[in-house]
């Protein structure tokens, strides 16, 4: 073990990036921000897609900025990303096309079509994983039901964070944790549904081996090295999807029947499990078994999360009323509780566009108040977003068949104060957020792992609470959040 070890976590969100350089000393992490950019997906002629390459000229950026910086010494670099979308590779190892974004029109009526070939149980039951529009099963699919070139000549599929990873080092594989959002992959059996793909008609030779978390898989090419002027640093496959390094930095040591929210664009919320849930209850209820650290299971339910409060302020931003969230934030707060409530997961808020509309045109269509300030919009995008953890909450205590006390709202979510408090009032437990950064930390105490400064994910979170950070919100008015919550299991009840 070394004293100030250097190593730099490269985390991708849905609407921006950064790199993050972590100083261990042996007992305690510290961060610092190297350098931030904006993650734009870019509409062309109808398609939505992810702008690749300019993202990799910012990890180069972000590497250089340390060089620069007097951090030349770093010991080694990780990249995590959202899930599902990824890049093909030609035969010579060259991108084909830019990768599409998840919410692209093209996975439209997919599922149904899937579901012709391969019975929706029989998928579930496979791959475990949520029936959700936008999983790489049907983004495949579509490219193979319209023909695509692309698909045709791929001969090697990368997820985002193992493209990156190849840009830097020429090497291809693919980490555990984002293999398993694709709802191609068997978590029982811990590999590839090449029967599940042939059903659909998707070609399984163009997925590579699958690697764990916490894997050097090589180091920075010469190219690359020469042309930053750095060192050939190892990289380390740390857990890639986003959700799964933030769940690794959850501040708890021997706590049991706790519940995670990872909290951003996306609000995935669940347990840790030691071996993948797949029954009747968790089909019906569509939850996802996702991968983890040390090979567990992130038993989940992905969540709509602060997406709609985030395109209601990019609508007013256009409009030329640019506000901070912590002003949108002091507006609701001074709106009225419990006037009208919408569900964060009807189809209707998942693309983009002007989200201030969509609601009020959901709380006309259910025959609800409909909230036209921006505070009463905010105030009821926020109370619904509670009110789903805490339907949540309960199925998860259905299917598990036991109580859990604490809910740990860790990621950068939890800014937002008020959301965190507003939780706690709904589901009626304890809430301890922190830390926000989890999802760099996670990034960054797997490569500590991989390099032998941590030996192993119990003594790292021990680091983690030692190092950042938590507040504790206790509930507050429950018999009022008991009646609006009647109120809302109402609505999504009849929305289904």
């Amino acid at each position: 073990m070394q004293n100030n070890v250097k190593m730099l976590a490269f985390d991708f969100g849905a609407s921006s990036g950064r790199a993050m350089l972590a100083n261990f000393d042996g007992e305690k992490l510290s961060l610092e921000e190297m350098h931030r950019f904006s993650n734009d997906p870019v509409n062309v002629r109808g398609s939505l897609y992810w702008d690749v390459l300019r993202l990799f000229y910012e990890i180069k950026q972000g590497i250089l900025k340390c060089a620069n910086g007097g951090h030349k010494d770093i010991a080694s670099i990780g990249i995590d990303t959202w899930g599902v979308d990824f890049g093909l590779l030609d035969g010579q190892g060259n991108l084909l096309g830019n990768p599409y974004h998840y919410r692209d029109t093209r996975t439209e009526g997919m599922m149904e079509e899937a579901f012709k070939l391969v019975p929706k149980e029989e998928i579930y039951g496979e791959t475990g994983i949520q029936i959700i529009w936008f999983n790489t099963i049907y983004q495949l699919l579509s490219m193979k039901i319209n023909n695509s070139p692309m698909l045709e000549k791929a001969k090697t599929l990368l997820l985002m964070p193992d493209l990156f990873n190849y840009f830097l080092t020429g090497v291809k594989s693919t980490e555990f944790t984002n293999a398993t959002t694709t709802q191609l992959f068997n978590p029982t059996k811990g590999t590839w549904a090449k029967e599940l793909m042939r059903c659909l008609g998707i070609p399984a030779e163009i997925f590579t081996d699958i690697v764990h978390a916490g894997t050097i898989i090589g180091s920075l090419s010469p190219d690359i090295s020469k042309e930053l002027g750095v060192g050939d640093i190892p990289v380390v496959s740390v857990a890639s999807h986003d959700t799964g390094s933030a769940v690794a930095a959850v501040p708890v040591i021997d706590e049991e029947d706790y519940i995670y929210i990872s909290c951003g664009t996306w609000s995935l919320m669940g347990v840790e499990a030691n071996k993948p849930i797949i029954n009747e209850k968790s089909f019906g209820l569509n939850f996802t078994n996702e991968g983890g650290v040390n090979n567990t299971i992130r038993f989940l339910k992905n969540i709509m999360g602060l997406w709609l409060v985030q395109e209601c302020k990019r609508q007013w931003d256009r409009e030329g009323e640019k506000l901070s969230f912590a002003e949108l934030e002091q507006m609701a707060w001074n709106a009225k509780p419990f006037v009208s409530f919408v569900d964060p997961d009807h189809h209707s808020f998942a693309t983009p566009g002007n989200m201030p509309q969509r609601i009020r045109d959901f709380c006309k269509n259910t025959n609800q108040p409909v909230p036209e300030s921006k505070g009463e919009i905010i105030r009821c995008v926020a109370q619904s977003l509670a009110l789903k953890y805490r339907y949540t909450v309960e199925c998860l205590e259905e299917i598990l068949g036991k109580k859990l006390n604490v809910i740990h709202m860790i990621g950068g979510g939890i800014k937002d104060k008020m959301l965190c408090q507003l939780t706690a009032n709904a589901t009626g437990r304890e809430v301890v957020a922190g830390p926000v950064e989890a999802t760099s930390i996670g990034n960054i105490i797997v490569q500590a792992m991989a390099l032998k400064e941590i030996g192993n994910l119990r003594e790292a979170r021990q680091i983690v609470k030692n190092s950042f950070p938590t507040t504790v919100y206790q509930p507050e008015n429950i018999s009022e959040w008991d009646e609006a919550y009647s109120k809302f299991v109402k609505l999504i009840s009849a929305e289904k």
